[in-house]
């Protein structure tokens, strides 16, 4: 076994230090060690400050209506057909919604922003869809569940109530 302190360079030379020591001087008594148990600790804390910002910012859109939406009327029941659609904007003006009946005659209404990169979904009636034009994203009527392209997500549900012929939407599930 060779002794790695001996210098190697020249033969019959005293030097202590190797080659490679004196092209990368560390000192070894000035570096700052991390212990396990201060990188668990810091591992720990990072991890406990990522899981709350995302519980605030999944809170936030229920703490803007503070749990509470506006019942707005939104269509007639004889306004739609089987099949039919109609755009509308809930809970605010910012908000654009579709409301569908579908072939069964049961009326369902989704935001129409698609929950990949906010495109606008539309209606598809000859195929029973909710197609999103920017990359193909396909949601069913019946649950806004998507069923092919990039989407991973529903389609946020837009909760209805009718009272009579008059259709109004009253809260929204995400």
């Amino acid at each position: 076994m060779q002794n790695d302190d001996k210098c190697k360079d020249c033969p019959g030379c005293d030097k202590k230090e190797t080659r490679w020591r004196e092209d990368f001087p560390v000192q070894w008594d000035k570096d700052e060690y991390v212990t396990r148990r201060e990188m668990v600790k810091f591992l720990s804390l990072g991890s406990l400050l990522i899981a709350g910002a995302n519980f605030i910012a999944a809170s936030v859109p229920h703490l803007q209506h503070g749990g509470r939406f506006p019942k707005l009327k939104i269509a007639s029941a004889d306004q739609i057909p089987a099949g039919g659609s109609q755009l509308f904007r809930y809970p605010t003006d910012e908000d654009p919604c579709i409301l569908i009946r579908d072939r069964a005659g049961e009326l369902v209404a989704y935001s129409q922003v698609c929950t990949h990169l906010s495109c606008a979904v539309i209606h598809r009636a000859e195929e029973n869809t909710l197609f999103c034009p920017c990359h193909h994203g396909y949601f069913t009527v019946e649950e806004g569940r998507p069923t092919a392209g990039p989407p991973t997500r529903p389609l946020p549900r837009i909760k209805l109530e009718q009272n009579g012929n008059d259709i109004f939407a009253v809260g929204v599930e995400v």
